[in-house]
């Protein structure tokens, strides 16, 4: 597959736009139509995924944790801050539940998953490509797509999934802490707080969020590592060029679901 060339003209690159993305989809259609028939034919590569599920926890669950730790203790300390100042103190609980489980937990998701495990994919298949594997595995009637790339797309779902939930279990318990034991609140009114103003809902969002945004990294990371070209110097730009572009799309697809999932779920008063 062809990379982002350099256009000369605003009209070639908004072609060259239009060409990739075009691919993507197909992309996205092959790896679907590929599963379906591998999972009805018993032919999926079951072994891939896992491994490759492994490979993704390996790389992005360290730095999930030590970006999810401080952003849960800054939010409290941030709101807590105010809302003592106010008289408001009860209703840190409440905050936490609304940010970190619904907000923080896919926000640090896309993060690491248009980071660590974006180049991660892309890198691997980039590498593959320089080598003439992909070609070679065409030749002999084998397709990349479901050997390949199906796998790793339901890898980084599964992965992005498992993130989401560390992410918000270390925020909430990193949050508790600091507003126990920095902002000398009480256990009480936190947990009775956070009780009232978080729902059922605030999961479900939370996690289809995550697994999105999984899906969207890992096809960016398969395209660009397909279309590597040049060698390692292609492989490098191929990597670069992922961790921007899944970046970008990660949270624009962040804003529009929460205005979708504010209009369908509104927010819990008590």
């Amino acid at each position: 597959m062809e990379q982002f060339a350099r256009p000369s003209t605003a009209g070639a690159y908004l072609n060259e736009i239009v060409a990739n993305f075009g691919n993507v989809v197909a992309l996205t259609l092959d790896a679907a139509v590929v599963t379906v028939r591998g999972l009805i034919r018993r032919r999926f590569p079951f072994r891939e995924a896992l491994e490759q599920a492994w490979m993704l926890v390996s790389v992005s669950l360290l730095p999930t944790i030590l970006i999810a730790v401080p952003f849960g203790t800054i939010i409290v300390l941030e709101v807590g801050g105010l809302a003592n100042q106010v008289g408001a103190t009860s209703f840190t609980g409440a905050i936490d539940a609304l940010t970190t489980v619904r907000e923080v937990a896919p926000i640090v998701t896309a993060l690491i998953l248009s980071g660590a495990g974006g180049s991660a994919i892309c890198s691997d298949l980039g590498a593959r490509t320089i080598r003439d594997e992909i070609s070679a595995m065409e030749v002999m009637g084998i397709s990349p797509v479901e050997r390949l790339v199906a796998p790793r797309i339901l890898a980084g779902i599964l992965v992005a999934v498992f993130l989401n939930g560390i992410v918000a279990f270390a925020g909430l318990v990193s949050a508790y802490a600091s507003d126990i034991y920095i902002l000398h609140g009480t256990s009480g009114a936190y947990l009775n707080a956070f009780s009232s103003f978080s729902q059922g809902a605030d999961i479900i969002e939370s996690t289809l969020k995550a697994a999105i945004f999984g899906f969207v990294a890992a096809v960016l990371a398969c395209y660009k590592g397909l279309g590597a070209k040049r060698g390692a110097v292609g492989v490098g730009e191929a990597v670069n060029q992922s961790v921007v572009l899944t970046g970008l799309a990660l949270f624009t697809l962040d804003l529009i679901l929460t205005d979708v999932f504010l209009v369908l779920v509104p927010l819990r008063v008590p």
